[in-house]
């Protein structure tokens, strides 16, 4: 389980790996492009929800538990920069199947 650290008081949320993984290339993504948007996430079973302004004059840290970065999920990512792009901010949707693509037969 790894975790999103935000702000000089390091606010954090746990999130596991692989999730975080799409969140980081997301948010890198959008505030390389100077688009700052709302993430909101839940904070664990009962806990409540919490809502963070990401913009980059705020420090933020991706701290994963894992040695190895997952494979990443275009389909899963196409569906966060949507969701981030949206009125309502990123959300952590969850992960869509990749799509699989014919085998033509030949190794």
């Amino acid at each position: 389980m790894g975790r999103f650290l935000y702000g000089a008081a390091a606010t954090s949320v746990e999130i596991d790996d692989r999730t975080l993984a799409h969140l980081r290339i997301v948010v890198m993504n959008k505030l390389r492009r100077g688009e700052p948007f709302m993430f909101d996430t839940k904070l664990g079973e009962g806990e409540g929800r919490r809502s963070f302004w990401l913009h980059p004059s705020i420090p933020m840290q991706f701290h994963f538990s894992g040695g190895r970065a997952p494979r990443l999920n275009r389909a899963w990512l196409d569906d966060l920069m949507l969701a981030a792009s949206g009125p309502n901010g990123l959300t952590i949707t969850p992960e869509p199947p990749e799509p699989t693509f014919p085998h033509n037969g030949e190794d």
